[in-house]
């Protein structure tokens, strides 16, 4: 890589735009004091980055702009551009030509530009590093600073000596890395954080879901028992129903004696007296009366299923009874229990339990009692007045058989026919009451499929139940029944009514936590890769850093000895501790972790590796840098910059009048190191020296007018030596 051009404008003195080209490898500017030849040097600095105003002699960003002047007003902005030639790749871009950029404005902002692309600072540093261009400066030495590599500090100096190796590009591996290492701590300490908050509800909705499954298994159960209760109940329902059709006989029977009878009555009926009239009247009103009291009797069985469906409900939600009542009965039991009067006890016992069953019944059932007392007091009538018909029957009969003749067959026929009727009436009466009951069964069995279907979410498939059957009776039908009620009940308080989304809740968040875990555990993995990274950069680094301070210990030995003519000069590794405190870590350890540490653990020891010089005079018992002179302090300064430059050099070097306090025959040596310099570098010389001067393939001078702006003039030789002076 070759620097071709460097374009200044508005920077400092230079009002107008100056453009200087670099095509051989040692350029002298030359001027007068005051015509703005450093301000060039200061142009490389700037447009390379530099964020210290004070190394480029100024106070904020508008020094570095034109200020103006009577004849040419001020700028608005200042701006520098070097052009590189690319062609062999040293700058990681696929151009031959690279041009960096940057632009100061008046109110304080930077750009920064790569081939007219704006960019950041970072890309333009971590570009130039790639070419050993590197942000300390070392190659760019202005006037007074050569002395700055001795009067730095053991690590400053180590950071102009890796700038000068080229490590440049690994520490910038490394400080990112570090970033990055730092910004995934946060993110751990993150993630870890939203665990932490998601355990709590993630806790409280696994016991939710245990209790949906227990409700499920509840469920289930209650599935089971209802298929069974249901298997049966439909077979006692089915085989009822077959029982009553067969028993259907009577029925045909006591039509065709109807049709009989009055056939009989027809026959007789011319032939009939007062009595047989009587005994019409008397088996009418008997008729009247039983076929009152089976509708009686229906509607009797009616509210009764009704009275029993309501005590189930008033059986599961509970009667009340009023406090004094309750504690009154609860002294009187003491009372009677003390002197054991067990009769007494009993009948209390149950006018109690006859109260608590009013007050169960008092709000739903009140008024069917009072029907149903009506209806059995109606009933009672009606089988008195049955009763009383059958027997004024019986006594007519008699007195009509006593007076008729006992041919009279017809009558006979027709006195048995009735009498067989009626028999049939009786049995038919009970036939109906049991359809009754049959029906009301019925309608409970088709309640409880409804209710089964809502409580289980589905029709239950009770036809497929296997079921052993043995004589047992009705009532253990009933225990199943009241067994199923406290399994809906104990379902009901299990409340399964949203456990969709409860269920559905607990899935999210079980795949967000294992999520949060998958994102903490991939955190760990990166922070564990970039630990190793850094591990790796480091080591790099010292294995790099040590074998380029032997290098350079070998070129600033020759150097000095040049300089000198003899003595030594070297470079060493020295190591600086200090105490930090523990929470100034930026590593991966857990506030758990940090919470265990021991109170003697608050401080950790910090070790700084920083680069001493050690010279040695020729003829002289001088060993310390602070016993050199000022123009010794010059020689050695310079005799190192050039052997870090002989070791890593860089695509230019700058040197602003480091040449000012040689003599002449120093100055000689010093000509011959630039060329030799020259031979790996492109040398721009800022320079009074005429030895210098003599060693430039291209001289530029550099003269003020009287606008106070600095103009660019191409100069021989014997003319350079005039405008220095």
């Amino acid at each position: 890589m070759r620097l071709k051009s460097i374009e200044l404008s508005g920077f400092k003195s230079f009002a107008k735009k100056t453009q200087l080209e670099f095509g051989t490898a040692i350029t002298s500017i030359v001027g007068p004091n005051g015509s703005g030849k450093s301000n060039v040097a200061e142009s490389f600095r700037f447009v390379l980055g530099e964020q210290s105003m004070k190394s480029m002699r100024g106070k904020r960003g508008e020094d570095l702009i034109w200020n103006g002047s009577a004849s040419t007003p001020r700028g608005g902005r200042a701006g520098v551009k070097l052009v590189f030639d690319n062609s062999d790749r040293a700058l990681n871009l696929d151009f031959d030509e690279v041009s960096i950029e940057r632009v100061v404005h008046r109110g304080g902002g930077n750009d920064y530009l790569l081939n007219g692309s704006q960019v950041r600072l970072r890309d333009v540093s971590e570009l130039l590093s790639q070419a050993n261009i590197g942000a300390s400066g070392h190659h760019i030495i202005s006037q007074g600073e050569a002395d700055r590599v001795l009067s730095s500090s053991a690590r400053e100096r180590r950071e102009m000596v890796e700038d000068a190796l080229g490590l440049t590009a690994f520490l910038y591996k490394r400080e990112e890395a570090e970033r990055k290492l730092e910004k995934t701590a946060e993110n751990m300490r993150e993630v870890a954080g939203l665990r932490r908050e998601l355990a709590p509800h993630l806790k409280f909705l696994l016991g939710q879901v245990k209790k949906i499954e227990d409700a499920a298994k509840l469920r289930d159960e209650l599935a089971e028992k209802y298929a069974e209760y249901l298997k049966r109940e439909s077979i006692h329902l089915v085989g009822e129903r077959e029982l009553l059709a067969a028993e259907r006989g009577p029925q045909d029977e006591h039509k065709a004696l109807g049709v009989r009878i009055e056939h009989l009555r027809t026959s007789l009926s011319k032939k009939h007296d007062a009595g047989t009239d009587e005994l019409i009247a008397l088996e009418g009103r008997g008729r009247d009366a039983s076929r009152r009291r089976e509708m009686i009797v229906r509607e009797l069985g009616s509210i009764e299923g009704e009275l029993r469906a309501q005590a189930r409900l008033v059986g599961e939600q509970g009667g009340t009874v009023p406090a004094g009542e309750a504690r009154a009965f609860g002294e009187q039991i003491l009372e009677l229990a003390g002197a054991s009067k067990l009769s007494e006890l009993i009948a209390l016992a149950r006018s109690f339990l006859h109260k608590l069953s009013a007050a169960a019944h008092k709000d739903d059932s009140a008024h069917l009692e009072e029907k149903k007392k009506k209806l059995e007091h109606e009933l009672k009538t009606l089988e008195t007045e049955e009763e009383r018909v059958h027997k004024e029957v019986a006594a007519l009969r008699k007195k009509i058989e006593g007076d008729k003749d006992a041919s009279r067959d017809a009558e006979r026929e027709l006195f048995a026919a009735m009498a067989r009727r009626s028999e049939l009436e009786a049995a038919l009466a009970v036939l109906r009451a049991r359809e009754s009951v049959l029906a009301g069964e019925e309608s409970r069995f088709k309640e409880e499929l409804r209710e089964a279907g809502i409580l289980l979410g589905r029709m239950p498939e009770y036809e497929s139940a296997e079921v052993v059957f043995e004589d047992e009776p009705r009532s253990a039908q009933e225990d199943r029944r009241r067994k199923l009620e406290r399994l809906k009940i104990r379902l009901e308080e299990a409340g399964l009514g949203n456990s969709s989304e409860i269920l559905k809740e607990h899935k999210e968040t079980v795949d967000r936590d294992a999520f949060l875990e998958r994102e903490l555990a991939d955190l760990e993995a990166s922070a564990a890769s970039l630990r190793t990274l850094i591990e790796d950069l480091t080591k790099t680094l010292e294995t790099r850093f040590g074998d380029g301070i032997d290098l350079i210990n070998k070129e600033f030995n020759d150097f000095f000895k040049l300089m000198f003519g003899g003595g030594s000069a070297s470079l060493s590794i020295v190591k600086e501790t200090r105490l930090k405190r523990v929470s100034q870590r930026s590593d991966l350890e857990s506030p758990e972790l940090r919470s265990d540490l021991k109170d003697d653990d608050e401080e950790d020891v910090d070790v700084e590796e920083g680069v001493e010089i050690t010279i040695a005079l020729p003829h002289k018992r001088i060993k310390g840098l602070h016993m050199l002179s000022g123009g010794e302090r010059a020689l050695t300064s310079i005799a190192l910059i050039f052997a870090m430059s002989q070791v890593n050099p860089p695509p230019f070097l700058i040197l602003d009048e480091t040449d000012a306090a040689l003599d002449e025959a120093n100055s000689r040596r010093y000509g011959d190191m630039i060329e030799n310099l020259s031979r790996k570098s492109q040398l721009i010389l800022i320079t009074h020296n005429r030895e210098t001067m003599s060693r430039a393939g291209v001289l530029y001078g550099i003269t003020m007018g009287s606008d106070g702006a600095s103009k660019l003039l191409s100069v021989k030789f014997e003319e350079a030596l005039a405008v220095a002076k």
